[in-house]
């Protein structure tokens, strides 16, 4: 995993149009590679300078493809920084988006010292629920985001620091 760059707006632009992110996610409006520069530079980028974490890119590891994005959020209607994950369609089912999650998840626990993570998901978002069960992560409630019509999940998991 590794900080995003202008270079990778062709794979963003082919990521935040895939059908399971525009079902799941919604439509970020990003129809060109400058769109997607753009979104690079205000979403990731910004958050990144802004918090010290961000969505990062996923490569394979044989051959540095990328595969997805998965890191930290962070939202200012919830009280943590949520995980969030999202891999184009080829790449489902292959352990890419548990891997990048494990490891955002430790990154979070020993590197920023936090003690709770978030995480949010469509309410019919089956393979994020599952995926989120099995990084043992707790569903609390159904909360609703004032800018989306729809109600969402809401996760929760409790990290441990080191030497507590």
């Amino acid at each position: 995993m590794r900080l995003l760059t202008d270079d990778d707006a062709e794979f963003i632009l082919r990521l935040v149009n895939e059908p399971s992110w525009i079902k799941y996610i919604g439509d970020r409006n990003i129809h060109s590679v400058e769109d997607a520069k753009r979104y690079i530079q205000t979403g990731p980028l910004a958050m990144y300078e802004q918090h010290g974490y961000c969505l990062n890119l996923v490569e394979r590891l044989a051959d540095n493809v990328p595969v997805g994005m998965c890191g930290l959020l962070n939202r200012e209607t919830l009280e943590w920084p949520d995980i969030g994950f999202a891999f184009c369609a080829e790449f489902h089912g292959q352990g890419f988006a548990f891997e990048a999650a494990k490891a955002t998840l430790k990154h979070a626990q020993d590197s920023l010292r936090l003690t709770q993570i978030a995480a949010v998901t469509a309410l019919d978002n089956r393979p994020s629920i599952t995926l989120l069960n099995k990084l043992g992560f707790a569903f609390v409630k159904q909360i609703q985001f004032e800018q989306q019509g729809e109600a969402s999940n809401l996760f929760l998991k409790a990290l441990a620091l080191n030497g507590r």
